[in-house]
């Protein structure tokens, strides 16, 4: 009994906190430099490239992580003949063969891999993005308007003040 209502109150102990306000933490501002949003124009395009594949690949590595974990296992599973020792996760039996400290290297080896993977992807089809974005701006002479012309009436129809002669002669 003791230990349900152990239980309970640890599950609801989180959304009364709000509620009541959490007085032991004061709000303190750190003023405006602090406040402000990280202003990345200043820096060289080589570092900003470098900050996104950084944040790209640490992103990335829990999802591979993950993948790469289930698709070991199930290799394992299936060199092993299917012993039910070897299944995946989501199939673990309680007398499980666990995986040894090569293996746990090999998959966070191939997790950090698959992540830096994705990463340099990430950087070319950016770096594509933007080759493409100089290139447009760069097609046009400098200070050559952008001129969309477009007929008021539809493709075919005259304005609506010229009377149109079938019988009058065309140029």
């Amino acid at each position: 009994m003791r230990i349900r209502a152990l239980f309970l109150m640890l599950l609801f102990a989180p959304l009364a906190g709000p509620l009541g306000g959490l007085h032991a933490q004061a709000v303190i501002d750190p003023g405006m430099g602090a406040t402000g949003h990280f202003d990345m124009t200043g820096f060289p395009q080589w570092s900003r490239d470098l900050r996104r594949a950084s944040i790209v690949a640490f992103g990335s590595f829990p999802f591979m992580y993950l993948i790469s974990h289930f698709a070991f296992d199930t290799y394992r599973f299936s060199v092993n003949d299917r012993d039910m020792r070897y299944a995946p996760w989501p199939f673990t039996a309680p007398g499980r063969a666990p995986h040894s400290q090569a293996e746990r290297f090999q998959i966070i080896g191939i997790a950090a891999a698959s992540a830096v993977f994705i990463s340099v992807i990430d950087h070319g089809i950016e770096r594509s993005r933007r080759n493409r974005l100089a290139r447009e701006a760069q097609a046009l002479a400098p200070g050559m308007p952008i001129i969309i012309r477009t007929p008021l009436h539809g493709e075919e129809a005259p304005p609506p003040d010229i009377e149109l002669d079938p019988e009058a002669e065309t140029l």
